[in-house]
């Protein structure tokens, strides 16, 4: 989509006008090009109490929904003269969630899009690793409270006729005059195509991960050193 950006700074000028900054007499004004290519526009908004007054770009981000939602495709924001101004960082985290790494803001020499602005930025895709439909399985609730103790072993299965990884999270925690040393299977892992899959879900459960190879050879693939019995680490194939 062709951005005409003398048109875009225009129309932020025009919602500067509107800003209500009487605290720190700096007003702000944005505007957004929609991917339907609509335009939408915002201007800060001050407070006695400080601390809640609202930048542009949340107005922005309202308006972008309350008329109907979409992506931003580029952003203009200005300053009381009417150029160039970088959106502050809470703002860049408002445009990333609504406009995406190749969304471009207006700067001078040139516009710069959301991942040159927000490098490694924190977004939808970091939630979905953990509660998308690839996500690590959860702790169960009602285990909640072994979080950090016992033993997790990981062990190769066959599913199909395939050889696939899975693994069992015991109370055990390796030593014979632990408090939590009577055995008993708390968790059954769920069926990984990789041992390095369980071995990620073993991780968020405890730092005790035994791996159990295709010949019943053990390695550790928990954190510091190998315990007594177990002299090799596991290596990631």
């Amino acid at each position: 989509m062709e951005i005409d950006w003398p048109a875009l700074r225009a129309a932020a000028i025009e919602a500067m006008r509107q800003a209500y900054a009487p605290y720190s007499d700096f007003p702000v004004g944005v505007a957004g090009l929609v991917d339907d290519g609509r335009v939408v526009v915002g201007c800060n908004v001050e407070n006695a109490s400080y601390g809640v007054g609202l930048c542009a770009e949340c107005g922005l981000v309202s308006s972008l929904h309350a008329t109907g939602g979409g992506r931003l495709i580029a952003v203009s924001c200005v300053d009381a003269n009417g150029l160039p101004l970088m959106p502050c960082g809470r703002c860049r985290q408002l445009l990333y969630e609504h406009g995406g790494a190749e969304c471009l803001v207006e700067a001078l020499p040139r516009p710069l899009t959301m991942a040159q602005l927000l490098p490694n930025a924190f977004g939808p895709d970091d939630i979905d690793k953990v509660t998308g439909p690839s996500a690590v399985p959860a702790v169960p609730p009602q285990l909640a409270k072994w979080r950090g103790r016992g033993t997790v072993f990981v062990h190769p299965d066959l599913s199909g006729g395939e050889q696939v990884w899975t693994g069992y999270w015991e109370r055990s925690a390796g030593t014979p005059d632990a408090i939590d040393a009577e055995k008993g299977i708390l968790e059954e892992g769920p069926i990984f195509s990789t041992a390095a899959a369980a071995v990620t879900w073993g991780l968020t459960r405890t730092p005790r991960i035994v791996v159990v190879d295709v010949d019943g050879a053990l390695s550790w693939a928990g954190e510091g050193e190998p315990p007594e019995g177990i002299g090799t680490r596991w290596e990631q194939s």
